[in-house]
């Protein structure tokens, strides 16, 4: 493994930013009525947000449980909260989310997008 010295991550650190992550949860709606437009309206809205450059990773979540994706906004905690109560999903009870501000480095990305 590569040596990470102290120095290295004191320097490393002084460089990471602040980021928005957003947990997206279902609510009551989710799966009812409806719900397969309102999500595909969603994903619509996520395309935009991205090619806007404000949602940075959308990671959707297949699984069984109540979590539905996770997102990180290169925006405040409370543009976040803005950008998300005017979410299609979260407006039509679909889905509910939790925000957290996070830090992590410019530049980061997942494997294969380089």
């Amino acid at each position: 493994m590569t040596e990470i010295t102290d120095a290295h991550m004191r320097e490393q650190m002084a460089l990471t930013r602040e980021y928005t992550v957003v947990l997206l949860k279902a609510a009551e709606g989710y799966g009812g009525p409806g719900a397969d437009a309102v999500v595909w309206e969603h994903g619509r809205r996520n395309f935009q947000l991205r090619a806007e450059g404000l949602l940075s990773i959308v990671c959707p979540v297949a699984d069984d449980s109540d979590l539905c994706g996770v997102g990180i906004f290169d925006a405040s905690v409370e543009r976040t909260r803005e950008l998300m109560e005017d979410d299609p999903g979260v407006r039509a009870g679909v889905f509910t989310y939790e925000v957290h501000p996070v830090r992590s480095f410019p530049g980061d990305m997942l494997p294969g997008a380089r």
